[in-house]
Parts: C-alpha cells; sequence; structure tokens
C-alpha cells in the first residue's frame, strides 16, 4: 500500500510538471505577450520637450490617461482612434535619451515623432516654417586639435565627432542619423495642411546649447549643414536607433538669428508644431 502510494504521488507530480510545461510552451509558440502584441495596437509615440509643444496633442486626445515615470509624463490617449502616447521629455539632450528609454520600456511604441521648436540656422527658412528632419546631428560633440597655451581658438579647425554605436557586438561610427524614409514621406504627404509657413526637409542639429551669435551659426550652417537646432532630437534618434524603433524628427522654427523676421515666438511655434504632428500623426494609422 505504502509503494502504491509513492507510485501516485510521483505520477500526480509528473503530471503537474506535464501540465504546466504544456501550457508555457503553448503560450510561447501561440500566444500573445506584450512584446508581441499586433502592430496596429502599439502606440505611436510623439515628443514634445515643454507644455507648449505638448498641449496640443492632449486638446486633440481630450481623454486621456496620465502617467509618470521617474521625472518624466506620459498622457496615454488615442487619436482618430489611434493609440497614441504623448511624451513631454524635459529639456536637454539628458532628459530626452532617459524619457526616450522609458516610453520604449514601456510603452512599445510603433513609432517616434520627435516634435517641437527650433532656432533657424539657414537665412531661407523663416520663423513658422515646419522641417521634416531627414536626418539629426549631435552638434555639441566636437573635437579639437591641440594649441599651446594663449594660443586662442581656432573654429575653422574643430572636428565633429561621429557617435559610436554597438551593432551585433560590433562597434559602428554614425556621423547623424536619418529618420526613417516611410515617416518622413507620411509628413511630407501633409504638409499642404500647414498653414502657417512653408514645410520643408532638412537637417536638424542637437546640442545643450543655445547659439545666438550669427558667426557660430553661420558655421554650423556651412561646415554640418544644418537648418535648425534644438536640443533634444538626436539624442532621442540615437536611442530609438538602438531599439530599432522608427523616428521621425519634425521642428517648427520659432526665432531665427539669420533672418529678419523680428520674431521670437515659443507659443505659437510650440503650437503649429505640434498641430502638424497631429497631421502626421492621422496620416500614419491610415
Amino acid at each position: 500500500m505504502k509503494t502504491s502510494l509513492k507510485a501516485l504521488g510521483l505520477l500526480a507530480i509528473l503530471l503537474t510538471v506535464v501540465v504546466i510545461g504544456g501550457c508555457g510552451s503553448s503560450n510561447a509558440e501561440g500566444g500573445n505577450s506584450s512584446s508581441e502584441q499586433d502592430d496596429a495596437t502599439k502606440p505611436v509615440a510623439v515628443q514634445g520637450a515643454m507644455d507648449v509643444e505638448v498641449s496640443a496633442l492632449l486638446d486633440e486626445m481630450e481623454d486621456y490617461k496620465t502617467e509618470q515615470q521617474g521625472g518624466y509624463t506620459f498622457y496615454v490617449g488615442e487619436i482618430d482612434d489611434i493609440p497614441v502616447v504623448v511624451s513631454r521629455t524635459e529639456v536637454g539632450m539628458v532628459h530626452a535619451a532617459a524619457s526616450t528609454t522609458l516610453l520604449i520600456d514601456e510603452y512599445e511604441p510603433k513609432a517616434i515623432i520627435n516634435q517641437g521648436t527650433a532656432g533657424g540656422h539657414n537665412p531661407n527658412i523663416h520663423v513658422f516654417d515646419t522641417i521634416i528632419g531627414t536626418e539629426v546631428m549631435n552638434i555639441g560633440s566636437i573635437k579639437t586639435d591641440h594649441l599651446d597655451d594663449e594660443k586662442g581658438m581656432e573654429p575653422d579647425s574643430w572636428h565633429f565627432m561621429k557617435t559610436q554605436m554597438r551593432e551585433d557586438g560590433d562597434i559602428k561610427e554614425v556621423a547623424s542619423f536619418k529618420s526613417d524614409p516611410e515617416l518622413v514621406e507620411k509628413a511630407w504627404n501633409v504638409k499642404g495642411k500647414y498653414e502657417y509657413g512653408n514645410v520643408v526637409k532638412g537637417k536638424i542639429g542637437s546640442a545643450d546649447v543655445w547659439n545666438r551669435e550669427i558667426d557660430r551659426i553661420q558655421w554650423f550652417h556651412e561646415k554640418a549643414g544644418t537648418d535648425a537646432e534644438e536640443m533634444e532630437a538626436a539624442s532621442v534618434a540615437q536611442v530609438a536607433e538602438g531599439f530599432d524603433i522608427p523616428y521621425l524628427s519634425i521642428r517648427t522654427v520659432s526665432n531665427s538669428e539669420v533672418t529678419n523676421d523680428d520674431i521670437e515666438d515659443l507659443e505659437k511655434a510650440g503650437q503649429y508644431g505640434a498641430e502638424f504632428a497631429i497631421e502626421v500623426v492621422k496620416e500614419i494609422g491610415k
């Protein structure tokens, strides 16, 4: 009798293991984990560093849930039945990188649109014009040649440094980060809906600086080919590329030292840029 009970006990344990193992195997092969959710259910992420860069998006969503991750705020809702998460990144390269990492980890977006305001570098691009950033570059990453004490500075000899990225275990160097071509095309498709200026394609420069020296701005424009500058896009693009998430930069010019516009208006530029981003989201969701 004792031997029979032991045998029955072992049989019960084996059956339990088989059932649990079978359930786990079924879920791995046919289940829908959050990391494998259907692309249609994944949100489009839209970022803005400041309240003036996200307020129009929140007005469009109307009904949304506010979530806090550390010092970063995310607003989860829909635009035209399209799942959307709006991220207020805060200003600066480190804030943008940190909030983007949290965004990807928590919400698994199918695309990231980094949008907001920018200062103009191109004399042909005016205040309230909007730039679809086909590429973004970290213009704060610069190497200088050695000069002895009291020899001054020689900006013409400065070199832009490339960003190192690890891919499949190997290091690659990136001079600039390209926006996803399909997202660029979708943004270009809705350029006619922008009413406040021209929509152009261009190159965005990012750094934790606010340049107002005309010679320095012209130096960036000539040496790096930048059309505008801001403080987040390149770090967002770097993180997005590291996680293989499609990325797009959109920037509306709020001020320029190299045109005669004589306008500096972050609030209007932030509003106009976010309204354009809404149209891009709708185009993505078609």
